[in-house]
């Protein structure tokens, strides 16, 4: 479907001059078109984009089944993808201030919405900011939270997606991942947690409200130590709360990625040794939860001296590290070759995928895979497409050489990206 000027029903912009999701008041795409019975799965519909990065209002509307973006570098492939991942908790696959998402040419409105087919069945989510959000100083925009609204009901935050739809991305960003920082394992490990806890982002963001608010009290020398053991307590709860989860995750995700193993042997994504770094998971390995709350507690008041001096806490969830090794070669992944750690993280994200396949009875997550093949050999091409079909997941993909996708056989999706604008195949 191309580009076009009409208005969306699943979107409208105030007369403040901002965009919001608004209730669909026609009948669902469902009761227009008749679907072949297919096995149950996460999908995406329909998709409309108004003013969001480099486009000005686009509408594309898909099937199931694969799709690939295609277009010269700077179409707006990336972008497209990057709004898709709006339908999932947080800021994103580029992780983009809200602020910075609107278009260039707009009063800084932007809205994205989309008939999702999800846990409860098809819903309509819309996510944007009005203008009035995006006025004044850069950080105050960066601060406002944009609107989330499901069927035309608005909530509090976009943590309430993970409820609905499970997504997981791919980027060319994310080829550092094994030897960048140990916080990009750290949100890379806690997409996957979702799967398991759609609360686990908003124990996270108590665990680093209370965190940010102690550090500034100990910067600011202010002793007031029933304040500081109030948000102590807080950081010990979610703090636990937060490694248990992500132990739980890793022990399942070592599970999946044990049965892969075992069922190819020879695949060219390479099995991945996984596990967790960090204090509060090794303590939970050996001791009840309770127990381990309560020494982290005692350690975050005996390191209040200490914390002070470093102007940051040094105990806790946010130093740990997700732990990733080359399997089949018995080493760590950042002393890996490029293409070997590139290999590694499909293999990764395969297993991911196919835990949230397994935990949420069936349903495939939908999969968000940038410039996937532009560096694979045509074999590992034609086994990733193969993983796809296996997992019936619906997939996201982009590239500028359409033959590269050829494997995906007849039932894939093309679509052509001219400079923001989304043409037929």
């Amino acid at each position: 479907m191309t580009a076009h000027s009409a208005k969306n029903p699943d979107l409208h912009v105030s007369r403040r001059g901002g965009a919001e999701p608004s209730q669909e008041d026609e009948k669902s795409a469902d009761d227009k078109i008749e679907h072949p019975k297919r096995e149950p799965r996460f999908w995406l519909e329909k998709v409309t984009l108004f003013h969001y990065r480099n486009y000005s209002e686009a509408s594309l509307e898909v099937g199931p089944e694969p799709i690939v973006l295609l277009g010269q570098n700077g179409a707006g492939k990336t972008n497209f993808l990057e709004a898709l991942s709006l339908f999932s908790p947080g800021r994103g696959l580029r992780r983009a201030h809200s602020s910075d998402l609107a278009a260039a040419h707009s009063d800084g409105a932007w809205s994205v919405s989309g008939r999702v087919h999800s846990a409860v069945g098809p819903v309509t989510i819309g996510t944007g900011m009005r203008a009035s959000a995006n006025k004044g100083e850069r950080g105050q925009g960066e601060r406002a939270q944009r609107i989330v609204r499901i069927d035309g009901d608005s909530r509090v935050s976009s943590g309430v997606l993970a409820e609905y739809l499970d997504m997981i991305w791919l980027t060319p960003a994310m080829d550092g991942l094994f030897a960048g920082p140990a916080s990009e394992r750290r949100r890379f490990l806690d997409q996957l947690v979702l799967c398991f806890d759609s609360g686990h982002r908003t124990t996270l963001n108590r665990f680093e409200r209370a965190m940010q608010q102690r550090n500034r009290m100990l910067s600011d020398r202010v002793e007031d130590p029933h304040v500081l053991t109030g948000l102590e307590q807080i950081m010990a709860q979610t703090g636990v709360a937060l490694a248990a989860a992500r132990s739980e995750a890793v022990a399942a995700l070592r599970t999946v990625i044990g049965a892969r193993r075992d069922r190819d042997p020879t695949s060219p994504f390479p099995w991945a040794d996984v596990g967790l770094g960090g204090q509060l998971e090794a303590d939970l390995a050996s001791q009840p939860a309770v127990d381990v709350e309560d020494q982290y507690l005692e350690r975050l008041k005996a390191s209040r001296g200490r914390d002070q001096a470093a102007g940051r806490a040094l105990d806790g969830p946010h130093r740990s590290d997700f732990l990733v090794g080359h399997g089949p070669k018995s080493m760590a992944a950042r002393l890996s070759s490029t293409g070997e750690q590139k290999s590694l993280l499909l293999g990764l994200v395969l297993a991911h995928a196919e835990l949230v396949r397994q935990r949420r009875d069936g349903l495939a997550p939908v999969l968000l895979l940038d410039e996937v093949a532009a560096h694979l050999d045509s074999d590992r091409r034609g086994a990733l497409f193969a993983e796809i079909r296996a997992l019936n997941a619906q997939a996201w993909m982009t590239g500028t050489d359409e033959a590269a996708f050829s494997g995906l056989g007849p039932e894939v999706q093309i679509r052509h990206v001219y400079e923001g604008k989304i043409g037929p195949q």
